[in-house]
């Protein structure tokens, strides 16, 4: 999930930066008035909408080649291996089970534990797996992984997440432009056009705001995760899915476990504060618990 998340975001935001400036290039602004020297409030709004989902939009459907190539996963399409024919097996039977379309299956080498799902939609998804998943962790173990996988796309997690990420972008974009106007405006009594006070200003404003906004994206994906262990256990039993979390926790020690280590997106979640804010996962330990009294 993790993955998931984290390679969806990358891509967004260099799509987000590549329209930009690609429109600002092009003179394509919308937002100034036609003295050139106030903000056409409905302008900015239209133009950050287009720049906000147009962004989050396409980074959703661009996500299933983008993880392929950012992590190197080769997709089965003839499973040479006992193991590759299993794997294939088990996200066909889950698929099945689930009602959604075969997600094409891969696997990326990383000696961590680590998977995740990605897609357009739920009959046109990814599911993949690292090489240190399927050496550490035992078959009732990765079938639970598989079906937490399956379960965020039959829940449209990657959707949900590009709506809010594109209502997010929007206001980014709004406020760190309003931001950039004030500051040329009233600091630098720049009355005409906008100035080098407006650009810089917009640029530190859009980086601070996305970091501050990023926790609407990290508290939705902590939700989400406690739903997906649901449908993973109705899929395969509430046993193995609390396995392969116990499996984590033994793999990896709470206060050493770092942030890019998550089995199947998952995180420990450790920290509190702000560090906890900004975690895309709830601790373990919650879960199991969480798991234990549904």
């Amino acid at each position: 999930m993790f993955k998931r998340i984290a390679l969806f975001l990358i891509t967004n935001a260099a799509i987000l930066v590549l329209l930009s400036v690609t429109m600002q290039l092009f003179g394509v602004t919308g937002y100034l008035d036609r003295s050139g020297t106030g903000i056409d409030v409905k302008g900015l709004l239209v133009f950050a909408m287009v720049i906000g989902f147009g962004g989050s939009l396409i980074s959703l459907a661009m996500s299933k080649w983008s993880a392929k190539f950012l992590t190197g996963a080769k997709v089965i399409s003839n499973p040479s291996t006992e193991s590759e024919r299993w794997l294939l097996e088990k996200v066909q039977g889950q698929a099945k089970r689930a009602k959604i379309g075969m997600p094409d299956v891969a696997i990326y080498e990383a000696p961590e534990i680590n998977a995740f799902a990605t897609g357009m939609n739920r009959n046109n998804a990814l599911v993949a797996v690292s090489s240190g998943l399927l050496e550490k962790m035992s078959d009732d173990e990765i079938e639970a992984v598989l079906a937490h996988e399956i379960s965020h796309i039959v829940n449209g997690d990657m959707i949900t997440l590009a709506l809010i990420q594109g209502i997010i972008n929007t206001f980014v974009f709004i406020l760190a432009r309003l931001f950039g106007h004030f500051v040329d405006r009233v600091i630098f009594k720049n009355n005409r056009g906008h100035g080098v006070a407006f650009w810089v200003t917009t640029i530190v404003a859009e980086i601070v705001l996305a970091v501050l906004a990023s926790i609407i994206v990290m508290w939705f994906s902590r939700q989400r995760e406690y739903r997906a262990d649901a449908g993973a256990a109705k899929l395969v039993g509430k046993e193995k899915m609390i396995s392969a979390l116990h499996k984590l926790q033994q793999a990896y020690e709470p206060s050493q476990l770092p942030d890019q280590i998550k089995a199947f997106g998952v995180s420990g979640g450790q920290g509190s504060g702000l560090r906890q804010l900004f975690s895309s996962h709830p601790p373990l330990a919650d879960r199991i618990l969480a798991l234990r009294n549904n």
